[in-house]
């Protein structure tokens, strides 16, 4: 089975299916109230003059059944660039097949071809599940630093200053 599975980047056309994938995580981390992503927003950040983000599908047989989106970010502590996994999810019906750990090992090697220094993500505190399977590959928890968001209103007001 592991043969089957592919890994390729997301074709121009395919911010519909970029969506779906996320509309499927959404509803897996009952975010989905929260999801007013829609293709043009997508369409602008993945393929617009200047993309700020990446998908690569996780195929199996073809088909795709899983998705990474990501993007860059810096680290001054390292004075080099890192990856920054945003989501990963795997359908249901594929899951027990390795390709998750398919899709973050193809993120680590893109990582380290790109010169990168780290990998990281976030995950919700309630998910186990995917806190496990992180630990399994190596991930450590980072309890140290709390994220910290400013959006509508606050954001507004803040840019205001």
């Amino acid at each position: 089975m592991p043969d089957a599975i592919t890994i390729r980047p997301a074709a121009a056309g395919e911010t519909p299916l970029v969506l779906e994938f996320i509309r499927e995580l959404a509803v897996y981390e009952r975010l989905e109230h929260q999801l007013v992503a829609t293709v043009a927003d997508l369409t602008a950040a993945l393929v617009g003059p200047r993309p700020c983000a990446e998908v690569v599908f996780a195929c199996l047989e073809g088909s795709p059944v899983g998705f990474a989106l990501f993007c860059h970010t810096f680290s001054t502590l390292t004075g080099k660039p890192g990856i920054y996994l945003v989501d990963l999810f795997v359908r249901p019906p594929a899951r027990g097949h390795g390709i998750g750990k398919r899709l973050l090992a193809w993120l680590a090697r893109t990582a380290l071809e790109r010169g990168c220094a780290r990998l990281e993500w976030e995950v919700l505190d309630w998910n186990a599940p995917s806190i496990a399977f992180y630990r399994g590959v190596g991930a450590v928890a980072q309890d140290e630093w709390i994220t910290m968001r400013v959006s509508d209103a606050a954001l507004e007001r803040l840019a205001r200053g």
